[in-house]
């Protein structure tokens, strides 16, 4: 057998390793874009994204009789075959390219060619029997396979972050309730406040990420309206008339998503506002996930001169040089990453705006982007449920005693005292350092049994659930 085979493009040959599968235009790409290292293979949902489209679109040319139905059974068989998980590094080409995207779709059109070929009973690189161009990627272009694969695939991904945050979510609740009668002082301004129970911080962060839960299923419904038929530019030239109908209906029974043609694919080739839209969500994630973070790592500071309120679940040696120091490592991974979306979030808007006139050339940084932040996301709060929140603990005396010693509690007894009264005593309690308990019963402002009463958890805290 040939080490080697011959394929060309209208730029001249190339010889092409004869066990690979991917062709002459995807070996080009190889050497044009030696730019992040990361092929588009990292992704396999990526890849499989693809490998639905090249069979939806066999299966619309097969049923519109725009092409032989034994050469669009070949290329539906190599196209399950990558959709299950094979040949997926045959996928080299960088997932950061120039040519808004061709280099990825043709790296799908001539892995899936020579597959079919073989399938057909032919050697690969035989193209007169079944052709990349003229068959696989038949009344497609790569400005509608494109951005339609992108869309499959922020979808697909989005349901790992869903499960993520559900977790999350989970885990909050699960420490509120274990905390609902720690009391702990409130601060604003990283100053004293008003008591709490940790429960009630812990239950507000639940709500917080359920709200983020709701925003990413709002968010990825954007990513179902796509705009396969519109070929080059949306006019739907060398598609037959009613190919987009027919694609779109056999690519949402392919991959069970409830995809929907755009109205207009003229503006649905140029515009990439869904992605801006879908990135902005994971921008609002990562910023409130951040913000719990470093909430996190306040309560636990110390552990003798900190916060203190919260124990973090120690993880690793926080020094080479200070023995005993453990440092909060799962927040601050996870706050990196979420750095990381937000800038990420930056890329995608200024790629969206990049575009000109009928397509944005600027798609693969956009891709490559939001898998990114989709994916690293969902890593990052994997580790922060397992290896952070459910091993918290509570310091519950030191939390109490803080609370007591604190001016803030003076605020609980203006309706018993009165503002001007309670503006003496926290005067009187700032001069001599004593706290608010002691110069109640100093001052005999209260009975003993009134200032027990009133220094109940379920009372300091209120609204406590």
């Amino acid at each position: 057998m040939e080490k080697f085979r011959i394929e060309h493009d209208f730029l001249g040959e190339l010889q092409i390793e004869n066990d690979k599968y991917y062709g002459v235009q995807t070996k080009r790409a190889m050497e044009n874009f030696p730019i992040s290292g990361i092929p588009i293979s990292d992704f396999p949902d990526f890849v499989k994204a693809f490998a639905y489209l090249k069979k939806s679109s066999a299966q619309a040319n097969r049923d519109l009789k725009v092409m032989d139905a034994k050469i669009a059974e070949a290329i539906i068989a190599a196209s399950d075959e990558i959709i299950g998980g094979k040949l997926i590094d045959q996928f080299p080409v960088d997932v950061i390219q120039g040519g808004a995207g061709t280099s990825s779709n043709m790296n799908a059109n001539e892995v899936i060619c020579n597959r079919a070929l073989e399938i057909a009973g032919h050697n690969k690189g035989e193209f007169s029997f079944i052709h990349p161009n003229n068959h696989v990627n038949k009344a497609q272009s790569t400005n509608d396979v494109y951005p339609t694969a992108i869309k499959l695939t922020a979808y697909k991904l989005s349901f790992g972050l869903e499960k993520e945050l559900e977790r999350l979510k989970a885990a909050f609740l699960k420490k509120g309730k274990e905390f609902e009668h720690v009391l702990k002082m409130g601060r604003t301004q990283l100053q004293d406040a008003v008591p709490m129970s940790l429960g009630q911080e812990f239950n507000a962060w639940a709500v917080a990420v359920n709200d983020d839960i709701e925003l990413l299923r709002q968010a990825r419904k954007v990513l179902l309206q796509i705009n396969m038929g519109a070929t080059a530019i949306g006019t739907g030239i060398l598609a037959p008339e009613t190919y987009s109908v027919v694609v779109t209906k056999y690519i949402a029974e392919n991959t069970g998503y409830d995809v929907v043609a755009a109205p207009d694919f003229i503006e649905a080739t140029n515009d990439c506002g869904g992605y801006v839209e879908y990135s902005s969500a994971l921008k609002r994630i990562a910023s409130k996930i951040s913000k719990i973070c470093n909430d996190l790592r306040l309560l636990s500071s110390g552990p003798r001169t900190g916060i203190g309120e919260i124990n973090l679940p120690p993880r690793q040696p926080g020094s080479s040089i200070m023995p005993g120091k453990v440092n909060p490592v799962i927040p601050e991974v996870v706050s990196q990453v979420a750095f990381e979306v937000i800038g990420n979030d930056v890329t995608v808007t200024m790629a969206a705006e990049a575009g000109q006139l009928q397509l944005n050339a600027m798609e693969p940084v956009i891709a490559y982007s939001l898998f990114c932040s989709t994916i690293h996301m969902e890593h990052a709060l994997q580790t922060l449920t397992d290896n952070c929140v459910l091993g918290i603990t509570a310091n519950d005396k030191h939390s109490r005693e803080m609370v007591e010693g604190s001016i803030g509690i003076v605020t609980i007894l203006m309706p018993i005292l009165g503002y001007e009264k309670c503006s003496q005593i926290a005067r009187l309690a700032l001069d001599t350092g004593k706290g608010i308990k002691q110069i109640l019963h100093e001052n005999k402002l209260l009975s003993d049994k009134e200032i027990e009463e009133v220094m109940k958890t379920e009372n300091m805290a209120r609204a406590i659930r």
